[in-house]
């Protein structure tokens, strides 16, 4: 491990990284790991890499657990980057990929922040954590939890999907349900953290999720024979994996893996929720709360994050945007998706292929440029999206010829 300490991502006040760290002592602000790029760089190459496992511990020189009795691993990392060559036709673009996450451990990329969030937890002797959530990150924070001998605490709101809710609970995490939002669900962990001194997994709120998230970013330069897209799309909603790829990235170019070039990095959020958007559009640095959240999709139902003023300021650093899709938008390109490309995403992943498709069309996109979009979950996970209804046959009827 070559973590060197901890940043503060506003006031730059440094943290000693082999203590529990949640927010910075000072302003209230989300810790960054920092490291030691230049041993990383010597101990590290694109050489070795070739013989490890495909896995996101390939990368453990970036990572911050020292001992490797402590990485809690489920085989997290290293998804495919599917060419959407069908759908890439249709909405004019020639280079067009999904870095398709549905298929890691619990069905999500929250896996890669809890593997490496739990795993650094176990290293600092964490024994109770909680969060609150409105859908995967409680099941894979639960499942990791359970794993590395932790126990979980998850809060959520009493409308999340019932399969969040049923994988919390088969996975060991003591669940509880607010009447609320995810909020509410923040608000009262926070109050249990300082009661019981428990150890507050929330988002940002600790500084390891970024990390196990940042490896999306070195496994689509590595895929991309280490270049970078030129356009990447990640639907927002505590917006940690946007942040966690411009961090990956950035690493890799101080140790002079890529070059200078950084993707135009697209937020995309539910026009039901959209304060990252709103922000954006107005030139600010951080999001107003969005005052009513109607948006049924859960991982978008976020009205402000703690770490907004970094999502934005990754957009504005790459000469990105922030794009508002309606549901039944993000809906329809998720069922274009399965339907054209065989491949059954999340709602959440749905909306990048929309905002991807207004670019385009609006010219802020070109045909030829390549572009990413970031598919946060399986489809399996939410099958009350699926619109489509079976055909009934009789019991002696005859299939009809295709």
């Amino acid at each position: 491990m070559h973590v060197t300490h901890l940043e503060c991502s506003k006031c730059k006040a440094t943290y000693d990284s082999d203590q529990p760290a949640q927010l910075c002592e000072k302003c209230g602000a989300p810790l960054l790991v920092r490291y030691d790029l230049a041993k990383a760089k010597a101990d590290l190459s694109k050489e070795s890499l070739k013989n490890r496992k495909p896995d996101l511990w390939r990368y453990r020189e970036l990572l911050p657990v020292e001992k490797e009795e402590n990485i809690v691993t489920m085989g997290e990392g290293m998804t495919p980057l599917l060419p959407l060559k069908k759908v890439g036709s249709e909405i004019g673009v020639n280079n067009l990929f999904l870095k398709d996450e549905g298929i890691l451990p619990t069905g999500s990329f929250k896996a890669r922040g809890a593997a490496v969030g739990v795993s650094r937890a176990k290293e600092l002797g964490v024994k109770v954590l909680a969060m609150p959530t409105a859908g995967n990150a409680g099941g894979a924070w639960s499942a990791y939890c359970t794993s590395a001998g932790i126990e979980a605490v998850i809060v959520m709101p009493e409308d999340a999907q019932e399969i969040n809710i049923r994988e919390c609970l088969a996975t060991g995490g003591t669940t509880y349900l607010v009447k609320g939002i995810i909020n509410d669900a923040g608000q009262i962990v926070a109050q249990a953290v300082k009661d019981y001194g428990w150890y507050d997994a929330s988002t940002l709120k600790e500084p390891y999720r970024i990390e196990g998230k940042k490896t999306m970013g070195f496994e689509i330069a590595e895929q991309m024979g280490w270049d970078v897209p030129d356009v990447l799309l990640y639907p927002t909603g505590g917006g940690v994996g946007i942040i966690a790829i411009q961090k990956a990235l950035q690493e890799l170019k101080q140790i002079g893996w890529i070059g200078d070039k950084m993707p135009r990095l697209v937020s995309v959020q539910s026009s039901a929720c959209a304060p990252i958007p709103k922000a954006w559009e107005e030139k600010k640095a951080e999001c107003d709360y969005w005052q009513d959240v109607q948006t049924k999709i859960p991982g978008l139902r976020v009205p402000k994050a703690l770490g907004d003023f970094l999502v934005l300021k990754s957009i504005y650093e790459t000469n990105g945007c922030a794009v508002a899709v309606s549901d039944q938008e993000a809906l329809e390109a998720q069922q274009r998706l399965a339907a054209t490309e065989g491949t059954f995403i999340c709602p959440e992943g749905g909306s990048t292929l929309a905002a991807a498709e207004k670019l385009v069309a609006k010219g802020w996109i070109k045909p030829d440029e390549k572009v990413v979009l970031l598919n946060t979950g399986s489809g399996l996970k939410y099958p009350d999206t699926v619109q489509a209804k079976p055909l009934c046959i009789d019991i002696n009827d005859k299939l009809p010829k295709c």
